[in-house]
């Protein structure tokens, strides 16, 4: 492998250390996404056939639910990205060391407050209503939820060790977690589907656990070997380590919350609006598409944190060069996003049969969405790693108060359907489509004052 990248290295003329490094991780990231797609794409008929359309729909819009949820770590997680970058490209590994106990101990005392607090209300909430369902499905729901819950906020705390590995420039970590992950969910649903009883309970319960597992597994893995320098000390947790991770962290909360609001509201609203079954179609087109945002964030996933160290030590030059390259690969995703509406139909044909229908405009307005996020990605990352964020919160602050009424009024007033939905969503991320790259030019050029240099 190593001679192989060496190889690909001599042969597009990459002689920089840390382009090096990034291309390294980017292949090996390929190479886990691959597969992850693989088997995503290969679980979702199988978890149709073992749930049923409507089962299925109630999952997706359940999972998007305790998504929002996210937002409880308050930003810690990417100001601690930022944080341990800086301290590390300065060789303050003392100090990287204090942000990571920080943000474990601060994140695990939220989340086990969070996870008391939602067994105390469980039993006051009507699920079935919530997810517009039968009630007969309320017993299985009200046990299912806690499960859900629990797992998903043990995994905001583990999941930390991920940051670490992006902060670290080695992002392929966070690839070959989620290869394990869909490998070995695909492999159980497997087996659920050789037996006679459908159970979403039990579905669910394997769904939630597997990645906190495996994520267990390599924080003792990581904490014992790698990275046994940045092992959490509660000793070393600090109210002023917390101001540091949190000042950056909080805009990013705001920014996370919003991004919440705009991408993982629509299973809900159409949930509402319509039925669980209608979820179904709506999330295998998305399924479908964001393979090429998939590419685009494998590519551009190392560049936070190597911008943030090269903005640190002042290497305009190395940003400028690898932004220019970043955005010509943008467009050859975009183009991709265009094969890939042409065959959409018969893909989806060959992918899940007849069984669920997706109408051509719906990927239309689908493969747009992507395009969008696609072509402002190299941007956003700049501007996430440089921690120049107020414009970005500012903007997607009034575009997530909007979201969800321009969702519903195109959905439904407008007789649109789950199409509007989406296309409620292209319309919100306009203003950050134009804000995004104008303040990175202002930036790279020097030119950058007051709101946009914050």
């Amino acid at each position: 492998m190593k001679e192989l990248i060496s190889k690909i290295y001599s042969k597009l003329g990459i002689k920089s250390q840390r382009t090096q490094g990034i291309t390294k991780h980017v292949l090996l990231s390929f190479i886990y996404r691959g597969g992850s797609i693989a088997s995503s794409f290969l679980l979702v008929p199988l978890t149709i056939n073992y749930l049923d359309t409507e089962n299925y729909g109630i999952w997706l819009t359940l999972s998007s639910f305790i998504g929002w949820f996210a937002f409880f770590d308050i930003g810690l997680g990417h100001g601690l990205r930022n944080k341990f970058s800086e301290s590390k490209a300065q060789d303050k590994l003392e100090l990287a060391q204090a942000y990571v106990s920080t943000a474990y101990f601060t994140i695990g005392s939220i989340c086990l407050g969070l996870i008391f607090l939602f067994l105390g209300l469980n039993s006051f909430v009507d699920w079935t209503v919530v997810f517009n369902t039968d009630r007969s499905l309320q017993t299985q729901l009200s046990i299912l939820m806690p499960v859900v819950f629990s797992f998903f906020c043990l995994q905001m705390v583990v999941t930390l060790i991920t940051t670490i590995y992006i902060a670290d420039q080695k992002p392929s970590v966070q690839g070959k977690v989620g290869f394990f992950t869909q490998v070995s969910s695909l492999i159980f649903i497997y087996l659920l589907t050789q037996t006679n009883e459908s159970s979403l309970l039990i579905f669910g319960t394997i769904f939630s656990a597997l990645p906190v597992i495996i994520l267990l597994f390599l924080n003792f893995f990581a904490f014992s070997k790698t990275y046994k320098d940045f092992k959490p000390k509660f000793s070393l947790w600090k109210k002023i380590y917390l101001k540091d991770i949190f000042g950056l962290g909080f805009k990013f909360f705001i920014i996370q919350m919003c991004g919440i609001i705009l991408f993982s509201t629509d299973n809900l609203i159409i949930s509402n609006i319509f039925n669980p079954e209608k979820v179904v179609p709506y999330n295998i087109a998305f399924k479908y598409f964001s393979v090429a945002n998939m590419v685009a964030s494998i590519i551009l996933m190392p560049y936070w944190s190597s911008i943030s160290e090269a903005f640190t030590k002042g290497e305009y030059d190395w940003i400028k060069k690898s932004m220019n390259s970043l955005i010509k690969i943008t467009f050859g995703l975009i183009g991709l996003l265009f094969v890939m509406l042409i065959v959409s139909p018969i893909v989806y044909k060959i992918w899940i049969g007849d069984s669920v229908i997706i109408s051509f405009t719906l990927s239309i307005f689908m493969a747009l969405y992507f395009a969008v996020t696609i072509f402002y990605g190299p941007y956003t990352y700049f501007i996430n790693g440089t921690g120049k964020v107020t414009i970005q919160l500012y903007s997607l602050l009034a575009t997530a108060i909007i979201n969800i009424p321009l969702s519903i009024f195109l959905a439904k007033n407008l007789n649109l359907g789950v199409t509007g939905v989406i296309l409620a969503t292209i319309i919100c991320l306009i203003p950050h489509v134009i804000l995004s790259p104008l303040q990175y030019l202002k930036i790279i050029n020097h030119r950058a004052y007051g709101i946009w240099n914050k």
